[in-house]
């Protein structure tokens, strides 16, 4: 189990902005914390006293442990939206006595934190007191901004505000650690969660397998069989027939039909896996797509690299599928596909100008859905009714 603060990527960063609206998190979410920890000392100093008096009376003491309780799960809930600032922090569905004692730990955190941002009060006012002397032409405690003590200052500055800044950033980063300890979930616990959902994601993978083979014989069989069963007759009746004539019409009229019935099979093997994905790459393969949508589609492709396959030939699905729901089911005179890669997460967004009121349990998106979740990915479906409608799908990449 682990949870990370959520830095910023560098390649990620547009500029300095990011960084520093990050940082401004961290600094909220610390000063935060140090006045939660006022709180949880005052609340332990009285739920310890409150538990000790009501010892003598079990339904008193019943009474008392259920609104410790509750006050601590409330505490609790007050740390979580602060750390969620700054971290993912997972949690498990603790109970009050987790709380209470999540508690009792977490103001010495808090007090730490407020112990730091002391060193950089007291640091700023020293430094400013000083400043402002020299710029008065004073002489604060007999000291003269001469250029050495001005040095000297620059040094022990810079090397009080470097400890300041990684005092600030230990705080948040231990914070994180003990909320995700003490009201995350157990190790047995998060196995048995992803024993779960890889069961059920394999379910969900046998059942689009299916239905994917069940599309394909049906396709053979409405499409290409038709064509052949056309085809096979046309060449026995021009085996039989006697006139010159019509034995060459009706073998014109095979090789057209023989001519329909292989761009049919071509059809159903683009459909089953595009050669042009494993030839071309994921570009070249959307961009067939969005060309034989049959509404004018565009595509914004925003990934510097090829993904790795398994995610390729997902994003091509869900992008083929929900393009062709929407040009075939929604009424969409415009659909615009985006694809972008930040943070090792590829995003695919369709979105259409139809008449919305997509199912997300239809099979075509549910199928879709299955795909995703088998790649730990997320899939969402807006589609008011009205429209418009977006499919969204994020994938882990890297």
């Amino acid at each position: 189990m682990r949870s990370e603060l959520d830095v910023p990527d560098p390649r990620a960063l547009t500029g300095p902005a990011k960084g520093a609206r990050w940082a401004g998190l961290v600094l909220a979410a610390t000063v935060l914390g140090v006045v939660s920890a006022a709180v949880e000392v005052a609340f332990l100093l009285v739920a310890g006293p409150l538990t000790l008096l009501s010892t003598a009376h079990p339904r008193v003491r019943r009474s008392t442990r259920n609104l410790i309780s509750t006050l601590a799960k409330t505490l609790c809930a007050w740390e979580l939206r602060r750390l969620r600032l700054i971290a993912h922090v997972r949690v498990a569905d603790y109970d009050g006595g987790q709380a209470v004692r999540y508690l009792a730990v977490r103001w010495l955190v808090g007090a730490m934190a407020g112990l730091v941002l002391l060193l950089f009060a007291v640091g700023a006012g020293v430094g400013t007191t000083q400043l402002w002397g020299w710029a008065r032409g004073h002489r604060p405690d007999g000291i003269a901004p001469e250029g050495w003590i001005i040095a000297y200052f620059t040094v022990v500055a810079l090397v009080v505000l470097f400890l300041i800044v990684m005092g600030i950033a230990g705080a948040a980063a231990l914070d994180v650690m003990l909320a995700t300890r003490a009201l995350g979930p157990r190790v047995t616990r998060m196995l048995e969660i992803r024993i779960a959902e890889l069961a059920r994601t394999r379910a969900g993978i046998v059942v689009a397998v299916d239905a994917e083979r069940r599309r394909i014989e049906r396709d053979l069989h409405d499409g290409v069989q038709q064509r052949l069963v056309a085809l096979a007759m046309l060449i026995g009746r021009a085996r039989r027939g006697r006139s010159p004539e019509l034995r060459d019409d009706l073998l014109r009229q095979a090789h057209e039909e023989s001519q329909r019935a292989l761009d049919e099979l071509r059809q159903v093997a683009w459909r089953v896996y595009p050669t042009e994905l494993d030839t071309q790459g994921l570009r070249e393969a959307l961009t067939v797509v969005a060309e034989r949508a049959g509404v004018p589609t565009t595509l914004a492709y925003g990934l510097a690299e090829r993904p790795p396959a398994v995610v390729e030939t997902a994003v091509y699905f869900m992008v083929r599928e929900a393009v062709t729901n929407a040009a075939k089911h929604a009424g969409a005179v415009r659909i615009e596909v985006d694809v972008t890669h930040e943070e090792k997460t590829i995003t695919v967004r369709v979105r259409d100008d139809g008449r919305g009121g997509a199912d997300p349990g239809g099979g075509g998106l549910s199928g879709l859905a299955r795909r995703v979740a088998a790649l730990d990915g997320r899939f969402h479906v807006d589609s008011p009714a009205g429209g418009p409608t977006t499919v969204t799908a994020e994938l882990p990449c890297g």
